[in-house]
């Protein structure tokens, strides 16, 4: 069988089904970091002190991250066998139901013990969700790009949370500037999460016209399939797969620390209303989303490593310097450093688009890619809030920056292990 006469993707819509699958998990994602900083804890664990509500809150938000992997096994499995369309649709389909599920859940004094234990079932089903859907979005634009511009495509799922991000702190800043604190505590902070319903259906329009991505079909066409994928991971890929997930963590701290930590840390302890940091937070994520497409051109142009060690370098500088802005007393400088921490988040993330996929063979690519990423994911993310609170009750705000300086270098050194990506055979 000639694949060649087979349909094929254009450009555009590789870009707008890779980038608008990510815009719209990371949305569902996002609202429910934002969430758990502001309100997760009074509604779901009213019975707690407002430091174990702070602490459970980030705990329901860490378990997700925990069902990444498992996420990434199970659709890396079907999306490396059957193939990277039907696994992204079924993907974005459990992420949305777990997202409106969370918005339609009675709290606690409606409902008692199954308030919160519904809270962490769906909670680990948008973390299966976003388990499968990075690494197929990434394998999407990459596998569809041509050899020199593997990083430029895969950019568009990188931009992707940036939208998201964006989305979802506009619309709880549109909520919270809208209607009273009372309100918003009694049903207000439900609306993102019950919007997200019309976000999928949007998604799910876009990724149903596509079809399968050259790469793949030759794969398919060649039967290079193998049974088990992520069993033939573990055994002759696991130290790609180690790095590629210590790799991550820098970047994961960085982002969950500066979002939803300092989120919460600023409204807490140092007094910003709600409204006037997810504002700094919406202009912040611009930088982020201006830095990505930079940084992806430059790994095109000049590899993968030495950009993502460059901003590695310079978010562990940047760590060092957090409580000089964040306890400042100045609200310009607290926002100026959300942005700065963004814009070196755009850096590091952009190139991980490419950087992944491609230390990975095709025949195990969606499941390597994947639980590489959210393996990272828990390292780096899950566990970062619940850690920088503890830094801040039995230390200091300085103790949060060295943190995040520690697990950048962590990424750096991981980074450096890795041999140049960007001229790799994409095609085995």
């Amino acid at each position: 069988m000639d694949v060649s006469n087979k349909p094929t993707n254009s450009v555009s819509r590789v870009a707008l089904a890779s980038f608008i699958g990510t815009a719209i998990e990371f949305y569902d994602f996002y609202i429910y970091a934002t969430a758990a900083a502001l309100v997760i804890g009074p509604v779901f664990f009213p019975d707690s002190s407002p430091s174990a509500q702070a602490l459970q809150s980030f705990a329901t938000f860490g378990i997700a991250f925990v069902a990444r992997p498992i996420g990434a096994i199970l659709f890396g499995h079907f999306g490396d066998r059957v193939g990277r369309k039907s696994t992204l649709v079924f993907s974005l389909i459990l992420m949305g139901i777990a997202t409106a599920g969370i918005g339609l859940l009675p709290g606690h004094s409606t409902i008692g013990f199954w308030a919160p234990l519904l809270l962490c079932i769906f909670r680990l089903a948008q973390g299966l969700g976003l388990g499968g859907e990075w690494g197929g979005a990434a394998l999407l634009a990459t596998e569809n790009a041509p050899e020199n511009k593997r990083a430029l495509f895969g950019m568009f799922p990188q931009l992707g949370p940036s939208v998201g991000f964006l989305m979802s702190n506009g619309v709880f800043l549109i909520v919270t500037l809208s209607i009273s604190n009372e309100q918003f505590l009694a049903w207000g902070w439900r609306i993102p999460f019950i919007l997200s319903a019309v976000l999928v259906i949007i998604g799910l329009y876009v990724r149903l016209k596509l079809v399968e991505s050259p790469i793949f079909k030759k794969a398919l066409q060649s039967n290079k399939q193998v049974k088990v994928p992520v069993l033939n991971m573990f055994i002759h890929h696991w130290k790609a797969l180690t790095l590629g997930s210590f790799s991550m963590v820098g970047c994961y701290t960085l982002f969950y620390i500066t979002t939803a930590f300092l989120l919460q840390y600023g409204t807490k302890y140092l007094g910003i209303p709600k409204g006037n940091f997810l504002g700094f937070l919406c202009v912040a994520i611009v930088f982020m989303a201006i830095a990505t497409p930079i940084s992806a051109w430059l790994s095109d142009k000049y590899g993968r490593k030495p950009v993502l060690v460059i901003g590695l370098l310079l978010v562990a500088i940047s760590g060092t310097l957090m409580t000089q802005f964040m306890a400042s007393g100045s609200q310009f400088l607290v926002m100026t450093f959300l942005c700065l921490e963004l814009f070196l988040m755009g850096i590091v993330f952009a190139p991980m688009g490419a950087f992944l996929p491609e230390i990975f063979p095709t025949n195990v690519r969606y499941t390597g890619s994947s639980a590489a990423y959210s393996i990272g994911g828990i390292l780096g993310a899950s566990i970062a809030p619940i850690i920088a609170n503890n830094l801040v009750s039995v230390g200091s705000l300085t103790w949060v920056g060295y943190y995040v300086s520690v697990a950048s270098l962590v990424s750096v050194v991981a980074t450096l292990l890795i041999k140049e990506t960007k001229n790799s055979d994409f095609s085995c």
